[in-house]
This record gives structure tokens, sequence and C-alpha cells, in this order.
């Protein structure tokens, strides 16, 4: 068994407020989210609350996005806990947190995953480093939310 954390972080130039209503609510994700353009014919689904505590968002599409789904788990105004669960390509399930730091008038944003690799995918954890893998995606995500936020 492999496990790893890879962690990214920004600054937004937006009040947290701001930055936590596109975190909070998966439908604001298609606004930032590096995974969202990987198949147009992206199936979504929506469950749950609109926001928060409870609210689900499952997705399944072609090989590059795969299939899987995503819970908030736990909400301040300065955090926000999402349990991830990979379905397709490959099962995993992780722990995301999104923490908002106010900082020079602004927001410092934290995009952190922590998981494990089991099984075959442990073996190969060994060898492939998680946080190049996903790191890049999360660069990709804090910049976009980043205009998303600023705009």
């Amino acid at each position: 068994m492999s496990t790893y954390e890879v962690t990214r972080s920004t600054y937004v130039a937006a009040d947290p407020a701001v930055v936590h209503a596109l975190v909070n609510d998966f439908h604001e994700w298609r606004k930032w989210s590096p995974w969202e353009d990987l198949d147009p014919n992206l199936q979504r689904t929506y469950t749950g609350p609109d926001s928060g505590v409870g609210a689900h968002y499952g997705w399944s599409g072609n090989r590059k996005a795969g299939e899987g789904s995503m819970v908030i788990t736990s909400v301040t105004p300065l955090e926000i806990d999402v349990k991830l669960d990979f379905l397709k390509p490959f099962s995993a399930s992780n722990q995301v947190q999104f923490i908002l730091t106010p900082h020079d008038g602004g927001t410092k944003v934290e995009w952190r995953m922590e998981g494990e690799q089991k099984g075959l995918w442990g073996f190969v954890g060994r060898f492939m480093n998680m946080d190049k893998v996903v790191g890049t995606d999360f660069e990709q995500g804090l910049a976009r939310l980043k205009t998303a936020a600023e705009s």
C-alpha cells in the first residue's frame, strides 16, 4: 500500500466568501474544475442539497474522465472537506480539503488531497509520483478558480 498527499495553493484577489461559494456548490465546479473539459458528453448527476454538507456529485464519461462521485462531508467558513471516490478507470477513495485563509485583502486557497493506493495500484504507486500526476491538474484548477472568483 502506498499513501500520498498532493497540495497546491494560490492567492485569489477575492473575499473568502466568494471562493467558498465556488467550491461549496458542485454546480459551480463547471466554471473552474480542471477535469470538466475531459469529455464534452460527460454525464453529471447532482443529489442532496445544492451546496454544503451532503451535496453529492456523480459523473460518468469517456476513458479520460472516468467515473466517480464526490460528497461534501464538512464545511466551515474557511474549509470544505470532500470525500472523492473513483470507480473507473480504477477504484480509489481520497479525502480532499480546500482551506481558505484571508490574506492581503484576498484569499490564499490551498487544495489538498490525501489517499492510499491499494492492490495493484499500491504496487504501481511505488513507481508513480501522484504529486506529479495530479499536481498539474490542481494548478490548472486553481488558476481557473482564481479567474472565476476575480471576475
